[in-house]
């Protein structure tokens, strides 16, 4: 079988475009290894998507996913995807070949990009030792595993201050270390936890070092203004300094910037290679929010629509 549109991630971008291709009646395989994305594992609480004055990241993925279900033109399969390739079939010219993991392969005349991006990590001595043993990237996934223990939060923009905020329901002090002189959250963020007597916001921190025996027991970090070592004895450590895309296995189909996110052409989202797209945090956007990731994924069924009609694909 070759689809009109192979679909690659599920979190907002992902989603909204599976639903505006069963809108459209294309034939739609979504490929994707869990859905929600950073929405569902590191958004405590969104209080910015129209519609929804306050709700989780999970449970606002949920009605997402329910939303997708019911398009009857779009299938879901759950796995990751290792490579996309050119492929001409004998059913016509420039195809794509999709292979996952599970090395299953998948044939479609166009495919988006939806990947997201994962959490970057903050490359000091002992972060990957201690990964699962104290140093985690995910606060609603492990925060409550640290009730009434100290945690330090890696990162002073607004993930950096959500996360703080998280924690502070359950351990009994945060600490927030942000390497500048200024934090980097939004004013609500920072009024938000100005009122929380357990949080401590650490400037010019730069980590060195996550140390413990068989969990993390203590974090160093150098202050930036004194050169001075100094530390914290905690027993978590979450890494909030932003993320990196998921676009390894299309290297050679798209040009990247220097952050390894994809270039694409701002009006219809279309990458160097026809038929393939790009959309939400995966790609060059400046602005990373549910919000645009959903509209993009529409805009780009859109271009996908028009690009299978005008070469007479569909």
């Amino acid at each position: 079988m070759i689809y009109d549109l192979i679909i690659i991630g599920g979190g907002p971008g992902g989603i909204t475009a599976g639903i505006y291709a069963g809108r459209q009646r294309i034939k739609t395989l979504m490929i994707t290894k869990d859905f929600g994305g950073q929405m569902a594992k590191k958004a405590t609480e969104i209080c910015n998507y129209p519609g929804f004055p306050s709700i989780t990241g999970i449970e606002l993925i949920e009605k997402f996913v329910d939303h997708l279900k019911c398009q009857q033109d779009v299938q879901i399969k759950t796995a990751e995807v290792l490579k996309v390739e050119p492929f001409d079939s004998a059913q016509g010219k420039n195809n794509f070949l999709i292979t996952t993991t599970d090395n299953e392969k998948f044939q479609a005349k166009s495919v988006i990009i939806s990947t997201g991006a994962d959490p970057r990590p903050l490359e000091a001595k002992g972060e990957k030792e201690f990964i699962g043993k104290g140093v985690g990237y995910c606060v609603t996934c492990d925060g409550p595993l640290f009730k009434n223990k100290i945690v330090a939060i890696v990162g002073g923009g607004n993930a950096g201050f959500e996360a703080g905020l998280f924690m502070a329901r359950y351990a009994s002090k945060v600490y927030i270390l942000e390497f500048g002189a200024n934090v980097k959250a939004d004013l609500q963020n920072q009024e938000d936890v100005k009122n929380t007597d357990k949080i401590e916001i650490i400037l010019n921190a730069g980590v060195k070092e996550i140390k413990g025996e068989v969990f993390v027991n203590e974090l160093v970090y150098e202050d930036q203004i004194s050169k001075e070592l100094k530390s914290l004895q905690v027993s978590g450590v979450f890494i909030e300094i932003g993320s990196q895309p998921s676009t390894s296995f299309v290297k050679g189909l798209v040009d990247f910037n220097e952050r390894d996110e994809i270039k694409v052409d701002y009006e219809t989202f279309a990458t160097k290679t026809p038929g393939l797209f790009a959309a939400g945090d995966v790609n060059v956007g400046k602005y990373k929010q549910i919000v645009t990731a959903a509209g993009e994924g529409c805009k780009a069924v859109l271009a996908v629509y028009d690009y299978l009609r005008i070469n007479k694909l569909l």
